[in-house]
């Protein structure tokens, strides 16, 4: 069974999708503040996270801030709204998907299952190795990148991005390319979350400047494989 947690003060909320989520063989715990979500984390393995923006104690944008310093489980926001802002400021500090409420519980679970999915793929797949690129090295059986030895943390999504472009140096993505290749098209995205996502990776590798811009077209990894 998976295993998952919300972070949302709703009870009923709660209530209500750990009893839908139990019939697809994925226990959902709950947590209704911040604190009490980071107590379970410390003392349990999870999956992935459910997290709603609003949230006493500390907004949902804080939470997910102070979760990617430590961590790189996938987070799905939860926002009441559905604001582009709220999705876009949710992608920018480290979230890995989005759903406005009100929502289906059935749309929530086909965006966990996609997560959970290729979260899990890419964990097992056998074609595992190493890709060096000078100080730039992506272990992938352990899904660790380091530059210069020093490990550098990466969210799962920001994880899966390295690796389909350094995967095919030089070879041009174009937005609709990483879409697809990343999170599926049966979900609600734009093209504005392929360019958040490159610049927090972008941001992260640095001082290498390892992914280029082709105006109107897409990006490229243009690292040299050693």
């Amino acid at each position: 069974m998976q295993n998952i947690l919300l972070i949302d003060d709703d009870n009923k909320l709660g209530e209500l999708l750990s009893t839908y989520f139990a019939g697809f063989n994925i226990h959902c715990d709950n947590a209704v503040t911040p604190s009490e979500g980071y107590k379970k984390l410390d003392e349990q393995d999870y999956e992935l996270i459910i997290l709603d923006v609003m949230l006493p104690e500390q907004d949902g944008f804080e939470v997910c801030k102070h979760i990617r310093k430590t961590n790189d489980i996938p987070i799905i926001m939860l926002t009441a709204r559905g604001d582009v802002m709220d999705r876009i400021v949710g992608l920018e500090i480290g979230a890995d998907d989005y759903l406005a409420k009100p929502f289906e519980p059935r749309e929530l679970l086909a965006r966990i299952q996609t997560i959970l999915k290729r979260t899990q793929k890419t964990s097992q797949s056998p074609a595992l190795g190493t890709l060096r690129f000078g100080d730039l090295v992506i272990e992938l059986a352990s899904m660790q990148v380091t530059i210069k030895g020093e490990a550098i943390a990466l969210s799962a999504m920001e994880y899966q991005l390295l690796v389909l472009l350094a995967s095919s140096p030089h070879t041009l993505f174009s937005r609709d390319d990483i879409l697809n290749k990343l999170k599926g098209v049966d979900t609600e995205l734009f093209s504005r979350s392929v360019d958040i996502l490159v610049s927090r990776v972008r941001q992260k590798l640095k001082p290498l400047e390892m992914i280029k811009t082709v105006r109107s077209r897409g990006y490229l990894f243009v690292g040299e494989a050693s």
